[in-house]
């Protein structure tokens, strides 16, 4: 639990599949980052295959929100070969414009992909049907994970 302005509360962060299923997750206190929380998610990834062998730890595409975008989280994707589509916010294309030609490209940015996002934001509210989820009655993550 983590203290913000409403008291302890905590966040959770999400990964999930086109179908709005929750395939990972971790929760952090309130107060902490998004950004710092990226990689553990992506690195507790384990999808089983339906033939036998490994699971599966790498997805082929992360959408993810404006607050995930940060160049260590762009570097970490982009040398793990996995294709991103994450918004870039005001402040940092205005310091990247700033800078000129030693700001770089623009990442990439498919519109087309981005509203695919949606599926995450599905799950969340699949998960908020659950009175136990919603209001946050559990003070410890495993009590909470065990929900």
């Amino acid at each position: 639990m983590g203290r913000s302005r409403g008291g302890l509360t905590s966040k959770v962060h999400l990964l999930s599949d086109d179908r709005a299923r929750p395939l990972h997750w971790l929760t952090s206190p309130r107060q902490r980052g998004d950004s710092p929380m990226f990689t553990p998610v992506l690195d507790g990834l384990r999808v089983r295959r339906r033939a036998p062998g490994r699971p599966r730890s790498r997805p082929d595409r992360v959408r993810g929100d404006t607050a995930y975008s940060s160049r260590e989280n762009r570097t970490y994707l982009r040398r793990c070969g996995i294709k991103t589509t994450i918004a870039q916010p005001d402040d940092q294309r205005a310091h990247r414009k700033r800078r000129g030609r030693a700001g770089g490209r623009p990442p990439a940015f498919d519109r087309a992909q981005y509203r695919r996002r949606n599926a995450v934001e599905r799950c969340v509210n699949k998960w908020k049907q659950f009175r136990a989820v919603a209001t946050r009655y559990d003070e410890r993550d495993y009590t909470f994970n065990g929900t």
